[in-house]
């Protein structure tokens, strides 16, 4: 997706792709299979993509130093995935079956380690500045209290902001820390890579809410996992929490969302009545303010083709539809 879009890093995700089917080989072969398996689910790569751009805005680009820092974006962000389905019990993800649903919990979750382990290996002997490898354990620390915060609240009302604090730490802030990375490694100032790790929490925070926007609205073939899913999972999302407030059914909504034994007949009659609200609107607005914040904080010193390339990606953003 970025691959076509963005052809200043084009070659970057080449390599990309290349350095992640050889990061997951292990001498254990069932390690390797899900590795692989992980790998050829694909993904938007958009951590490692921003992270590319950002480092590109330096006048001498050297890849050799850049690709190990993206290579262990991604296996961050692939092995957060790993343990987020195994906590969500799903089964498929991006269209294809999750590791969980292949080989097991228990599997799963030392698959993922793993690959937690082997991103802290690949940068270990590296002279990478210290802020990097503080900013990728921090990190870690916020995707782990993001999920625990959003399984505390299964089933449960929250409000407004407290769904704000959770994508922040579950979404927002990893996608900040690789714009702002990147910029470290591009030997940006910290007031650019300040601007730039802003520049990823708005893009963050309106990526996500357009994520559950799409579990609402979309269907499997598109976005790789039931309509309504979040539903099913308890998570209270930001057009279910504006339905609440507006809705003439919103007792009936409470009622089905509150429900831990909820189906998937309950589940329609949910969308239905957040459909029917101006929940979907006004997160819509919401990510529409989000983007529009996130080109206004870039730094003017980036280079134009550079800043052009982050107004696509929030442009993206703004139009996606898986």
């Amino acid at each position: 997706m970025i691959n076509k879009m963005l052809y200043i890093i084009k070659k970057d995700l080449q390599a990309l792709e290349s350095g992640l089917h050889r990061e997951v080989h292990s001498d254990v072969a069932l390690i390797t299979d899900i590795g692989e398996h992980l790998v050829k689910s694909g993904g938007k790569r958009l951590r490692p993509s921003l992270y590319f751009l950002a480092a590109h805005s330096q006048q001498k680009y050297n890849l050799n130093y850049t690709l190990p820092l993206a290579i262990t974006i991604e296996l961050i962000h692939m092995a957060s995935l790993v343990h987020d389905d195994v906590l969500d019990n799903a089964s498929t993800r991006r269209g294809s079956a999750t590791a969980n649903a292949k080989w097991g919990n228990n599997i799963s979750i030392l698959s993922g380690d793993f690959l937690f382990a082997r991103a802290f290996a690949i940068v270990a002997d590296k002279n990478y500045d210290k802020r990097i490898l503080l900013r990728l354990a921090k990190i870690i620390c916020g995707l782990s209290e993001g999920e625990i915060h959003q399984n505390e609240k299964h089933y449960q009302l929250r409000t407004e902001q407290e769904y704000y604090d959770a994508i922040s730490k579950k979404t927002a802030d990893f996608i900040a820390a690789s714009c702002e990375i990147g910029g470290i490694t591009a030997g940006l100032s910290k007031a650019d890579t300040d601007s730039l790790y802003t520049y990823g929490l708005y893009l963050g925070m309106a990526f996500q809410i357009t994520d559950d926007i799409l579990d609402l609205t979309s269907n499997e073939q598109k976005i790789g996992k039931p309509a309504g899913n979040d539903i099913l999972q308890g998570i209270i999302t930001l057009p279910v929490i504006k339905a609440i407030e507006a809705s003439p059914q919103k007792d009936e909504l409470i009622t089905i969302i509150t429900n831990k034994n909820v189906d998937s007949l309950m589940v329609k009659d949910a969308i239905k009545i957040i459909k029917n609200s101006n929940g979907l609107d006004y997160a819509r607005e919401k990510v529409y303010d989000y983007l529009d914040k996130s080109k206004r904080v870039l730094p003017d010193t980036l280079p134009p083709i550079i800043k052009k390339s982050f107004y696509q990606v929030a442009d993206f953003v703004r139009k996606r539809d898986f």
